[in-house]
């Protein structure tokens, strides 16, 4: 079977090209013209030249049965509002027409909790939607309107599965994630507070196993979160000492301070050309428990479970063997 991978260069779409590839598939990938390539170096990848725009789109997945659709801009900078909506939601519109008119038979979407949204005080499931006002960011906001894309779609009689990733970990994260940034930032010993935030966490070979497993049993316009772990900052910065023996930050900080930062940093000076470092959205994020219940995707497709410890080992390993420790 010839599948097309969107988004095939990233994080979570390097390690689903890798699986598929190990299951037999015949891989062809959207790639941008300037997309970074280590994550498809020395694989066997037909590798086709463009982007969510081009109008040759229809004709790039001629001959493929099944479409993956993971490519999305993540970005928490305010000033990329248009960028969010031209790359996720007009991008997923496109994408989706493209493999109708392809005649593609089963689309697998790659959504986000993010367009889910957080249940305050508790865990959010499939059921739970967040009024999109209440969406914290543009990013949020614009995976929420890219899904109400795949669910128009599904309206119009497409087949397309919705799959939900958390926050995944593990290895090939090159840009690297925020996730990421945060298990660098403690192997370089440059974490001396932590904020009082939350996030599920899911081995990210579990999330490709997720994709492959949402287009085997997955039902038609249903969305699946593919997560694992509820876990504290606190909680996943002890488990990194634990794994890696160096010491945890001890203290917290509450989320005023950097946001008093963040409004300095992305509203003030970046007027006068400093390049901001630090998003307002990012950090009112972090203010939230991001937690999620993944119960439907391991009792429907089966999803794996690989324990979250794992999965910052093999993050850490993978961090390590590629430089990006010594790298600060």
């Amino acid at each position: 079977m010839r599948v097309f991978v969107t988004g095939g260069t990233g994080f979570v779409g390097a390690n689903l090209v890798r699986l598929l590839l190990q299951k037999g598939y015949q891989v062809r990938a959207l790639v941008r013209p300037q997309s970074r390539l280590d994550n498809l170096q020395g694989l066997d990848v037909e590798c086709i030249t463009g982007d969510l725009s081009d109008p040759g789109l229809t004709v790039a997945l001629k001959g493929c049965e099944v479409l993956f659709h993971v490519a999305a801009h993540y970005s928490l900078w305010r000033a990329d509002r248009k960028l969010l909506r031209q790359s996720n939601v007009l991008g997923t519109r496109r994408i989706l027409k493209a493999a109708r008119d392809a005649s593609v038979e089963r689309t697998v979407y790659t959504s986000s909790v993010a367009a889910i949204g957080v249940r305050e005080g508790g865990v959010a499931d499939e059921t739970y939607q967040s009024p999109v006002e209440r969406l914290v960011g543009d990013y949020k906001k614009s995976k929420f309107w890219a899904e109400q894309e795949a669910h128009q779609a599904v309206k119009m009689g497409q087949d397309v599965v919705i799959v939900n990733p958390s926050t995944p970990i593990g290895s090939w994260d090159v840009k690297p994630t925020p996730t990421g940034e945060i298990i660098l930032r403690f192997l370089r010993q440059q974490m001396p507070f932590y904020l009082n935030t939350g996030l599920n966490l899911i081995h990210v070979q579990d999330v490709a196993q997720g994709h492959l497993l949402a287009l085997e049993k997955g039902r038609t316009g249903e969305r699946y979160i593919l997560g694992n772990q509820n876990l504290t900052l606190k909680d996943i910065l002890g488990l990194l000492s634990t794994l890696t023996e160096l010491p945890a930050p001890r203290f917290g900080i509450p989320a005023c301070l950097p946001l008093l930062i963040a409004y300095l940093d992305e509203q003030v000076l970046a007027r006068f050309g400093k390049p901001p470092s630090v998003p307002i959205d990012g950090v009112k994020m972090a203010r939230q428990q991001m937690f999620y219940d993944a119960s439907k995707a391991v009792q429907e497709l089966e999803l794996p479970q690989t324990p979250v410890k794992i999965a910052l080992k093999d993050a850490i390993d993978w961090f390590t063997a590629h430089g990006y420790v010594k790298g600060a």
